[in-house]
């Protein structure tokens, strides 16, 4: 495999932006020399496989001829002639290499076969089966090479590691949130259930599926034999409602949605403040009676129906309002002022107020990235996996659809 030319990331500083550019650089990410064949179409398995990417792995997409479901639709730049993507497609497939293959021909199935014996991983995230009947399912290529990692993110899992009753239905993340028990403990405390905004569900499984076919790349290294790594979304989905899990089993509890509060610490909230929200924690006696004596009520800390952490919970209610009292009285960054470094506090930020902080600047949190066209730059989330020594995040824009065929096709010998 040739080596693949990374990135640096160069800070630029503006009263209202916190953002980094991209320029060349060969450092090696961790994962420099494993290669990805990337079957993955909408957000779960391409998020598994971005993640991959910034770290340094050679994912080359596969393509339909169509291109990826998420492609086209958008959101465009103004400035944007070519459209070769749209932002949800660049969110998540930057740092990639594309090629089209139709593997519904038997030519471009055969081309599939030749690239997966050189590959270290294959991700897909098709319903059950939709392989196996393309003739590329994990048996298959597995006969092709014995050491491929094959991960497979789907609805409902796969029946080679557990039957489901579902297992033939689709899913998007939803109705992975609903199923997996997510929307029945997110929403307002008056019981209206919500689901999450961001899409979790997919995101969660992609991230889950990533350390597990890592897990199978290094196992594979000794053993010498690779495997089929399984995700389901509802198993992900259910895996994160942990909490809810233990609550039930240990007293009974069917949890409901809590709006912002933590059923198990109080004071932990979201509260008004006098030009918006702060989100406010104090998970010890400690760091109550700090949060007392900052907010100009020492008393509040030796009202017995407040001086333990069981009675702060069992009167929430009651101390909300004494919070509330005071947060609606002063600014949210003179809350942040106040409290910061000493009780967990943060403003509740906007896209804008992101953008400006200086915490993501210097995280290089937010990264601009070039448009084929060469119209204006684009700025998407960035990599939040730091490392010592090795580069990790955005290498490279996202591709146009079918960019890399020739040069990824020369490289694995193949000639058409």
């Amino acid at each position: 495999m040739l080596p693949r030319p990374g990135v640096v990331h160069r800070t630029i500083a503006g009263p209202t932006r916190s953002e980094t550019e991209l320029t060349e650089d060969p450092t090696p990410g961790p994962l420099a020399g494993v290669r990805v064949l990337d079957l993955t179409q909408a957000l779960a398995g391409p998020y598994c496989t971005m993640l991959l990417a910034d770290l340094g792995a050679d994912v080359v997409k596969v393509e339909p001829p169509t291109g990826d479901m998420t492609r086209f639709p958008g959101p465009f730049t103004g400035e944007d002639t070519e459209q070769a993507y749209g932002g949800y497609f660049a969110s998540i497939n930057r740092g990639k290499r594309s090629i089209v293959l139709d593997l519904k021909d038997d030519a471009d199935r055969d081309t599939f076969l030749a690239l997966a014996a050189t590959a270290d991983v294959v991700v897909e995230n098709s319903r059950a089966g939709v392989m196996d009947r393309l003739g590329v399912g994990y048996e298959v290529l597995a006969e092709v090479n014995p050491r491929l990692v094959y991960a497979a993110v789907r609805g409902f899992g796969d029946p080679r590691t557990g039957e489901s009753p579902y297992s033939a239905w689709p899913a998007y993340d939803v109705v992975a949130q609903a199923m997996g028990g997510l929307v029945s403990i997110t929403g307002s405390a008056d019981g209206t259930v919500m689901k999450c905004g961001p899409s979790v569900g997919d995101i969660f499984s992609g991230t889950l599926a990533t350390v597990g076919l890592l897990a199978a790349v290094i196992e594979a290294r000794t053993s010498g034999r690779g495997q089929f790594v399984d995700v389901a979304m509802y198993d992900a989905v259910l895996s994160l409602c942990e909490g809810a899990v233990y609550q039930h089993s240990y007293l009974g509890w069917i949890p409901g949605p809590t709006g912002n509060g933590h059923p198990l610490i109080a004071p932990f909230d979201v509260y008004p403040t006098a030009d918006g929200h702060c989100a406010l924690g104090s998970p010890s006696d400690v760091v109550f009676i700090d949060l007392c004596d900052l907010i100009g009520r020492p008393e509040l800390a030796h009202d017995e129906r407040f001086s333990t952490s069981i009675h702060r919970l069992l009167n929430r209610p009651e101390l909300d309002v004494e919070l509330r009292a005071w947060t609606e009285a002063h600014t949210t960054a003179e809350i942040v002022e106040r409290l910061g470094g000493r009780v967990p506090v943060g403003p509740v930020n906007d896209m804008a107020a992101v953008y400006a902080d200086p915490h993501v600047a210097a995280r290089e949190m937010i990264v601009e990235v070039e448009q084929p066209d060469g119209s204006r730059p684009v700025s998407l989330a960035g990599q939040p996996i730091k490392m010592t020594r090795s580069h990790t995040g955005i290498r490279s824009r996202p591709p146009r659809l079918g960019e890399h065929t020739d040069e990824v096709l020369a490289e694995a010998g193949i000639v058409r």
